[in-house]
């Protein structure tokens, strides 16, 4: 026979091109279709990021700031000033009466109210709490200087809750619970990378371990080597570490539902969500009102508050975000351990030494 000229199509199966089923058949058994859709799904996560932090936090607007009034008998130019404010900020304050300064004063501690109005002589008093809100008692004391004059009612502000020196926007505690946040699904996603071999309880010792070695490190680093915060060391340690073992549990359950898709909602969950509703970064009566009641029972959301109150309300802490981060934490373990035969890690047990022959 002779040989195949030159340029000549070959014959055969293998010369036949195929068509489009045999070549998406191909396609998804290869790598890249994972990749594509990984390549989809981060441009949308980045859509999705810039857009969850642009919508609550670019234009914070006031809704309904909680405001302690002092009652008097009789205070015509509180109304007057209430009346300028709610039109100022476009608003309404809400507000509550108290018999006397000091149980005012009490509920601003207990965070329950963001402002305290009282009158003095011809004129009025407003103490704004920085701690509890540096962007509400910033919106307040610049409308207050505004509504006084406009209104004929001299105004005194005060701020009776300062921020720290080293944190004079009030984003410290922000950005620490973020990094125990962040850093503790992070750390969660390395030990599936590499650790994959470890077993449940020990894939759980070693979340306890990165959270509290890593709390250690983000309070040491944030009071003792920049002194951006004074913090009260103990209690904000053993916040940020359960946030990261929160957090590294969170990445853990999903990864045992979801296996290697579990990014998707760990980061919609703590980042996307949880961390713009956190009130960290805009207090929550300038947040979108839903955004504002989702975030105290999100982890992000309740780090912040446990921390914000641990650093600027001491004596006034309160079980609610510790129970969040508690009931977080026991969701995802007891998932991840109900489901553990799924989780895409762990390794078998040794076989059992075989018993040395009768004699």
């Amino acid at each position: 026979m002779r040989d195949h000229e030159e340029g000549a199509a070959p014959h055969g199966a293998h010369g036949r091109p195929r068509n489009w089923s045999q070549r998406w058949t191909a396609f998804k058994e290869s790598p890249f279709l994972p990749a594509v859709v990984l390549l989809f799904i981060l441009a949308a996560a980045a859509g999705l990021f810039a857009g969850s932090y642009t919508y609550a936090m670019a234009n914070p607007a006031p809704r309904h700031i909680p405001t302690a009034v002092v009652t008097t008998p009789a205070a015509p130019q509180q109304k007057a000033f209430v009346a300028g404010m709610e039109r100022a900020l476009n608003a309404s304050l809400r507000l509550t009466d108290y018999a006397t300064y000091a149980d005012a004063r009490n509920a601003v501690d207990e965070q329950r109210e963001f402002a305290v109005l009282r009158a003095h002589g011809r004129g009025v008093e407003l103490d704004v709490s920085g701690a509890s809100g540096a962007s509400v008692a910033q919106l307040l004391s610049e409308a207050a200087a505004k509504v006084g004059p406009a209104t004929g009612v001299p105004v005194t502000v005060r701020d009776v809750t300062p921020l720290q020196h080293g944190d004079p926007r009030g984003l410290a505690l922000f950005y620490i619970s973020l990094a125990a946040v962040i850093i503790g699904f992070v750390g969660a996603i390395q030990l599936s990378v590499h650790a994959r071999a470890l077993n449940p309880a020990e894939r759980i010792a070693c979340t306890v371990a990165n959270a509290l070695l890593g709390g250690f490190a983000i309070a040491a680093v944030a009071d003792w080597w920049l002194g951006a915060l004074r913090l009260p060391f103990v209690e904000s340690w053993t916040i940020l570490a359960l946030t990261m073992f929160t957090s590294g549990m969170v990445f853990t359950m999903f990864n045992t539902l979801m296996g290697r898709w579990a990014m998707l909602p760990t980061w919609g969950l703590m980042v996307l969500l949880g961390n713009p509703s956190s009130g960290g970064a805009v207090s929550w009566p300038l947040l979108p009102s839903a955004l504002g009641q989702i975030g105290r029972w999100l982890p992000p959301g309740a780090s912040v508050n446990a921390q914000h109150t641990a650093v600027y309300f001491g004596g006034h802490q309160h079980a609610f975000p510790f129970l969040v981060l508690a009931g977080w934490s026991a969701l995802s373990c007891a998932v991840f351990w109900g489901w553990r035969h799924r989780h895409p890690g762990g390794r078998e047990p040794s076989p059992a030494p075989a018993h040395a022959a009768d004699a």
